[in-house]
């Protein structure tokens, strides 16, 4: 067991006193304290075992063996900055690739999803000598100021939104203007950027990118409908923009059946940047921009070097070469498949039982389960699904009302990991909507799980 260095009460107080408190923790009433982890598992201070379905950084399990001696013998040998030849960068970005459409054969490598962000946003405002830009309501794409202003998530919590950013509705066929009743929701929903591009032009205005996650996250786990990315590029394209598809979140082989959500679309789409970040280095700080040849010359022509200290030094490199060959040698896609099916399946099952289910989507290991307080009405239950979270279930909730249990577990998730949840969202909402908890006969349940 890992020996606490101090106890929790003092880490509590030491970290009020010298963290800004808008850095928040999990169940901030009473935080668990995570010292030690293994695979799906984490462990506190007390040695108890907790389920975790929602680290989709540690992407291939936390502390995997393989992970961490890739880790430790390039560090062992050499980390140094990209300005020096090195073998890993290259070899890496040649695998990554081998996962990418042909014309998506250029890498940039960064330390997060949100420098990431930031970059896609510079390659194409400069590619196209355009800047406004098109994102999906309630979308977040980072934390660095340029992305908040590009987040509707978050610039409507803070200075607003600036003239240059335009907000198409997010394509939700569950709560959305166009609903699963729709014959073509796909291009329903395109259509809303094709006349919010015409109103771009109206007003003088040229478009430089629409951005997007691959499958909306912050928005409710949604599951783009068919059809809808593949019309967007054609009107962006024709009004002189690029595609965004934001993957930080997506990426890697969550959905399974693909290795980049962007490619659910099907063949006949493929965005003109791709951005990834989050699971790419099992929980070391590595991400990275894709993109054309076009779009990268487009940069390099404008006589600015881009230099980033650390990303894809070699033992970031190393660690990203390690992750594709778990993700490979485990068959963690397929383990997607079989695993996000059945979790899916269970929780459809647990539908026909709990009114305040409203829906379950998802694909592979990305699933969301809607809670409501009237199916008919379609009304979010975000009380409800805030006394799951409180419960210790580890699942965290989102979007624009905070009533979607979402699920981005490690991808060793197993079979008898997602009946264990469900069966403990089972006991819980049956107690909830009782109006009580059982805690003595739930108490194994709840600690086991966050």
């Amino acid at each position: 067991m890992e020996v606490e260095k101090l106890r929790k009460e003092e880490t509590l107080a030491m970290r009020k006193r010298l963290i800004g408190q808008s850095c928040r923790l999990f169940y901030s009433s009473d935080p668990v304290k995570i010292v030690r982890a293994r695979g799906q598992y984490l462990f506190d201070e007390n040695g108890m075992q907790y389920l975790d379905c929602i680290s989709n950084v540690h992407h291939v399990g936390h502390c995997h063996p393989s992970i961490t001696k890739a880790a430790a013998a390039q560090m062992d040998l050499l980390n140094t900055n990209t300005r020096f030849l090195h073998d890993n960068i290259v070899m890496y970005a040649d695998r990554l690739a081998a996962t990418l459409p042909d014309k998506l054969c250029v890498f940039y490598f960064v330390n997060s999803g949100s420098e990431a962000n930031d970059l896609a946003l510079r390659l194409a405002q400069q590619y196209t000598q355009h800047e406004d830009v098109i994102v999906l309501d309630h979308a977040y794409h980072g934390h660095l100021m340029s992305l908040i202003d590009i987040s509707p998530y978050k610039f409507r919590k803070l200075a607003g939104q600036k003239e240059w950013v335009h907000v198409a509705p997010l394509p939700d066929i569950y709560r959305g203007i166009y609903k699963e009743n729709n014959p073509d929701p796909g291009k329903a929903y395109a259509d809303t950027v094709k006349d919010l591009i015409e109103e771009v032009h109206r007003k003088g205005r040229k478009i430089s990118a629409f951005f997007a996650e691959s499958l909306p996250s912050v928005g409710g786990q949604i599951i783009l409908p068919q059809g809808y990315s593949a019309k967007v590029a054609e009107y962006v394209h024709a009004a002189g923009g690029v595609f965004v598809a934001d993957e930080v979140q997506t990426g890697f082989g969550r959905v399974g059946s693909h290795f980049w959500a962007f490619q659910l679309q099907g063949e006949d789409f493929c965005p003109d940047i791709v951005t990834m970040g989050k699971p790419m280095g099992n929980g070391h700080p590595l991400a990275c921009v894709a993109t054309t040849a076009e779009i990268a010359g487009a940069f390099t022509a404008n006589g600015v070097e881009y230099f980033n200290t650390f990303g894809g030094n070699p033992v970031s490199c190393a660690i990203g070469l390690a992750v594709l060959d778990v993700i490979e040698k485990e068959d963690l896609r397929g383990n997607a498949v079989r695993v996000g099916a059945h979790l899916k399946g269970l929780s459809t099952e647990l539908q026909s039982r709990h009114d305040i289910i409203g829906d379950v989507r998802g694909v592979g290991l990305f699933v969301g389960i809607e809670l409501v307080t009237n199916r008919e009405e379609r009304t979010p239950a975000t009380k409800t699904a805030a006394y799951v979270e409180e419960y210790r279930i580890c699942v965290s909730t989102d979007g624009p009302w905070d009533n979607i249990l979402k699920f981005k577990p490690p991808m060793c998730f197993r079979m008898k990991d997602a009946e264990h949840v469900v069966q403990s969202i089972d006991h819980i909402l049956t107690g909830y909507t009782r109006g009580c908890i059982y805690h003595a006969c739930n108490e194994d349940i709840l600690h086991k799980v966050f």
